[in-house]
């Protein structure tokens, strides 16, 4: 019988929302599936079948770390998602590949460290004079940590926040600010083994007056995705596949789109690596989650 560990840590298992229902649905399916802590040194990675990455959100302050338990796991069982599809996916430079590939994105631009910041944030503003507001966030990061929000008045605070990432050793990235997150939100669509499965509203989390909202359990609901939204997710994962050369589509994957000024949707990010799947708002998500992963292994479900 397949061993499969699902991956979270210490700290993050407490808001894994998913984790109990995937674990119910992989016991229904016939899969011994187990809890681990991707910090634990006591664990034998090669006595699983297969490793998810679930949870293991405490990467955020130790990328290194992470990706190098990533690439040893790989090495001894499969991983999934699979280690190229885990370090492209957890640095949102992948928006200039996806562009590339002429997939809708929201507009972004990429500040590294070694220019003036200051001269960086006129720039992009001078680039997007409809936007009456844009964001600064670092390209890699989880959670909204270190996500900001600016008015065109305070550019001077937002170049210092890209020097306060470029001193953390980040890259930063500048996108206008979609005024449709207020009205509608954005919309999360949630794929298994490459099959649209559910999708969530969640709320702003950036609120004008520079606070921060955490992605909880209460900011999401329920939301049924526009034909137009899958569209452009399905077409995000294509252009995903075609980048790393993926000869078989994900087993689970989350693109996040919001629309822009002209109403179209947009990609606001693509999460192929540990994200949320917002189990709890689809009825049949969990049972399509671990007949995915069933078959990736290879076995029949029950």
């Amino acid at each position: 019988m397949s061993r499969l560990a699902l991956v979270t840590d210490e700290t993050s298992l407490p808001i894994d929302y998913d984790m109990a229902l995937l674990l119910d649905a992989c016991r229904a399916a016939g899969l011994v599936a187990e809890v681990c802590d991707w910090e634990d040194p006591a664990v034998d990675w090669s006595g699983f079948d297969a490793v998810l990455l679930r949870s293991p959100w405490s990467y955020v302050d130790r990328l290194p770390a992470f990706l190098t338990w990533c690439e040893r796991v790989a090495a001894v069982t499969d991983l999934h998602n699979p280690l190229p599809v885990v370090r492209w996916s957890l640095d949102k430079l992948y928006m200039a590949d996806l562009a590339a590939r002429a997939v809708p994105v929201v507009p972004s631009t990429f500040v590294r460290s070694g220019g003036d910041p200051s001269e960086a944030v006129r720039q992009f503003l001078d680039g997007h004079r409809e936007a009456a507001e844009f964001v600064v966030k670092p390209t890699v990061g989880a959670y909204s940590k270190n996500v900001q929000r600016f008015s065109r008045s305070r550019a001077a605070d937002a170049a210092a926040h890209v020097a306060q990432l470029h001193s953390e050793g980040l890259v930063a990235l500048l996108q206008p600010y979609l005024e449709s997150v207020d009205r509608d939100g954005e919309t999360d669509l949630i794929y298994f083994g490459g099959v649209y499965s559910h999708a969530i509203r969640k709320s702003p989390m950036l609120m004008p007056d520079g606070t921060v909202n955490v992605p909880t359990f209460e900011s999401r609901t329920p939301r049924t995705a526009e034909d137009d939204e899958r569209a452009v997710a399905s077409a995000a994962l294509a252009a995903a596949g075609a980048q790393l050369g993926l000869d078989r589509p994900l087993v689970y994957a989350r693109v996040d789109v919001i629309r822009s000024a002209d109403g179209a949707p947009v990609v606001l990010e693509l999460e192929l690596c540990e994200p949320s799947l917002n189990l709890p708002f689809s009825d049949h998500g969990p049972t399509r989650f671990a007949e995915a992963i069933a078959d990736r292994l290879g076995i029949s479900a029950r």
